[in-house]
């Protein structure tokens, strides 16, 4: 076993420290600073991954047993099939001023896995998507406000809602996130509430009245939901001509192919994802109404690496996986294997602790 000064001199530990000294924070993603584990003695940085295991600089070998990069490989690290039809797009050209026939194909069978849905726009991650369906939402409903319940993503229509009550978002899963940066003009346009309270919703809803574009919630994140209560939201939301949007990134593709929302019966205007659709390749989608969707052509939606071939590609062969070798079905067990373990283990040990989350993404916290 290595002792912890062996760890401290690691590749690893030394090249963050210098990574820190040229860019902000040290990582492009909060969730991946060291800070948030073992500052010192955290590897950092990976030279190769494949399957569920990953090598640090010195190559050292690991078993993640985390959400395999943040929730992205939901087939494992470097799937020989996904990366094939990757390498095989390379060979055809990423990019080129005409558009790739992929994307028709991947809207095809993402409409066919909602049949609610018509439409489809993409993106190459959640938070961008996550903004370009609030913009679709508003440009629709010519309203502003947006209500949302959960977490979803770094952009300055969620952040706002720091700007009246400093701490609006402590309960959405990432607490003390300071609006700064965010246009002091933003504050009042977006609004958290819970979906255990929805007396509360209510009281929101009344008080902005005609005035909300949007209601976004993630259908399911922790553990599954009441069938009821998303039966409630969405009745609110067409008894006052809301647009409701499932936030599918965390979700989407855990229990089953496509959103989880498909589980209940629920239909949302929109559902968003990204993440694990291309199995760690860049890709998002937005999905929805033609009648909300269409609304994408009043405002200005566009980016040249939307149109790039290789995250297309990548969902496209992620999903026919997913679906042809029923990848729900064996997370699902795996997940389940993995809390009984974790149970057993605390019992052996007395040690006491709080088991839960969905069986695909299963997490515990001692208590």
């Amino acid at each position: 076993m290595l002792n912890e000064k062996k760890l401290k001199l690691s590749k690893g530990p030394i090249l963050y420290q210098k990574a820190k000294q040229i860019i902000p924070g040290g990582t492009q993603l909060f969730s991946k600073r060291p800070e948030l584990f073992a500052p010192t003695l955290w590897p950092a940085y990976y030279s190769k991954a494949k399957g569920c295991r990953v090598w640090d600089l010195d190559g050292r070998q690991y078993i993640d047993m985390s959400m395999m990069g943040v929730g992205a490989c939901i087939l494992g690290y470097g799937d020989p099939d996904v990366d094939q039809a990757v390498r095989e797009a390379i060979k055809k050209g990423v990019t080129s001023t005409l558009n790739c026939p992929e994307e028709v194909e991947l809207a095809r069978l993402m409409i066919k896995l909602h049949p609610w849905a018509q439409m489809v726009r993409y993106a190459r991650s959640g938070g961008e998507a996550m903004a370009i369906a609030v913009r679709i939402a508003r440009a629709h409903t010519k309203k502003e406000k947006v209500l949302f319940s959960g977490y979803h993503g770094w952009c300055d229509w969620y952040l706002a809602a720091n700007l009246g009550e400093s701490h609006a978002l402590d309960e959405r899963l990432m607490p003390g996130l300071k609006p700064l940066g965010v246009p002091r003009a933003l504050r009042g346009t977006t609004f958290p509430f819970s979906i255990t309270d929805i007396p509360r919703l209510k009281k929101i809803l009344s008080q902005n009245k005609g005035q909300v574009a949007a209601m976004i919630m993630e259908p399911a994140r922790g553990e599954e939901p009441s069938v009821e209560v998303l039966k409630q939201i969405r009745n609110i939301a067409t008894k006052n001509k809301i647009v409701l949007i499932f936030d599918e990134i965390t979700s989407g593709f855990r229990m089953n192919a496509g959103g989880i929302h498909l589980r209940y019966g629920i239909f949302p205007d929109i559902a968003v994802f990204a993440k694990s659709m291309a199995n760690g390749y860049a890709m998002a989608a937005i999905i929805g109404v033609e009648k909300v969707m269409q609304a994408a052509q009043a405002s200005f939606i566009s980016s040249t690496n939307w149109t790039e071939r290789i995250g297309p590609v990548a969902a496209l062969a992620t999903i026919k996986k997913y679906q042809r070798y029923n990848v729900a079905k064996h997370i699902i067990q795996i997940g389940n294997e993995v809390k009984k373990i974790w149970r057993n283990a605390a019992a052996k040990t007395a040690l006491p602790i709080q088991i839960s989350g969905l069986p695909t993404l299963p997490n515990f916290k001692f208590i």
